[in-house]
C-alpha cells in the first residue's frame, strides 16, 4: 500500500479493539492504537500505541494531536473502547450509570470531536463506532449498558447526516456475544437488592455460557475493517448470531422477540 490509510483504534489493550488494530495492520494500514497506560500495555505488531483516556478531554486532545504530528492525517477512527455493568436498573446508582456513559458515549463523542476538524479540512474520513446488538435490543440486568449503546446508535446516525457534506461517513458495527473478557468479567452494580438475586444470578450464568461458546473477536474485527475501508453503509452486523438478531428484530413481532431474549438470558 503506497499511501496507507491512517487508522486510529481506541481501546486496543484487549478484545475487539486489539483484534481490530491487528487486522488493520495486516491490511497494510498505518495503525495507531490507544491505551490508557502505554508503559504497561502489550505491544501489537505493526501498531503504534498512543496513551489516551477517552474519559479525559485533555488526554484525548493530546493523543489525536500526537497522531496528526506523526502521520499528518487520520483517515479512519474506530471507537471501540467500552465498559459494561451487570445489575438491575434499580440497583444501579447514578454515579455508576454516569461512569459507564462517560466511556461508552461521551468517550466516543470526545474522540470524534477531536478528529473531525482534521477530517473536515481534508474533506474525507470514516468514523466506525462499535455498538452492540444491545443497541437495538434490550438485555435484562444490563439496562445501562444497553441504554449507552442505544445512545451510540442515535448519535452515529445523526452525526452521519451532519458530516457527509464534508466527505465523512459514520458507520456502526453491532456484534453479539464475543469471546472476550468484557462480559466474562463484567463489574456488578454495588447496591444489591436481594429481590433480584435469583434472576440476576441466572442472567450472569447465561452470559458466561454464551461468551464461552461465542466466536472470537477476530470475526468482529473483520467486520470493523470492512465497515472502515469498504463501501459505506450505516449498520454492519457480523455473520452469525448478530446478523440473525438484526433480521429477527426487523421482521418478527415484539412478543416472540421478547420471549427469545428472556430464553437467551436464562429467564422463565
Amino acid at each position: 500500500m503506497s499511501n496507507p490509510e491512517v487508522v486510529v483504534v481506541t481501546g486496543v489493550s484487549s478484545g475487539i479493539g486489539r483484534a481490530a488494530a491487528q487486522k488493520f495492520a495486516e491490511r497494510g494500514c498505518r495503525v495507531f492504537g490507544t491505551v490508557r497506560t502505554a508503559a504497561t500495555a502489550q505491544q501489537i505488531p505493526g501498531v503504534t500505541l498512543v496513551e489516551m483516556d477517552v474519559r479525559d478531554d485533555a488526554s484525548v486532545g493530546r493523543a489525536i494531536e500526537a497522531v496528526i504530528a506523526r502521520a499528518g492525517r487520520i483517515d479512519v477512527l474506530v471507537n471501540s473502547a467500552g465498559v459494561t455493568l451487570l445489575g438491575a436498573a434499580e440497583e444501579t446508582s447514578i454515579a455508576e450509570a454516569a461512569a459507564l456513559f462517560d466511556t461508552n458515549l461521551f468517550g466516543l463523542l470526545r474522540t470524534s470531536q477531536a478528529v473531525l476538524p482534521h477530517m473536515r479540512a481534508r474533506r474525507s474520513g470514516r468514523i466506525v463506532n462499535v455498538s452492540s446488538v444491545l443497541g437495538f435490543l434490550p438485555a435484562p440486568y444490563m439496562a445501562l449498558y444497553a441504554a449507552s449503546k442505544h445512545a451510540v446508535e442515535g448519535l452515529s446516525e445523526t452525526l452521519d447526516h451532519e458530516v457527509r457534506q464534508f466527505g465523512i461517513r459514520v458507520a456502526l458495527v453491532e456484534p453479539s456475544f464475543t469471546k472476550t473478557n468484557l462480559d466474562e468479567n463484567a463489574p456488578r452494580a454495588a447496591a444489591v437488592v436481594p429481590a433480584y438475586d435469583t434472576e440476576r444470578s441466572a442472567v450472569a450464568q447465561a452470559i458466561r455460557a454464551n461468551v464461552r461458546q461465542a466466536p472470537p473477536p477476530e470475526r468482529v474485527a473483520a467486520t470493523i475493517v470492512a465497515a472502515a475501508l469498504g463501501a459505506w453503509k450505516m449498520r454492519h452486523t457480523p455473520q452469525g448470531e448478530a446478523a440473525l438478531l438484526a433480521r429477527l428484530r426487523r421482521y418478527l413481532p415484539a412478543g416472540p422477540v421478547g420471549k427469545g431474549i428472556r430464553k437467551t438470558f436464562g429467564l422463565a
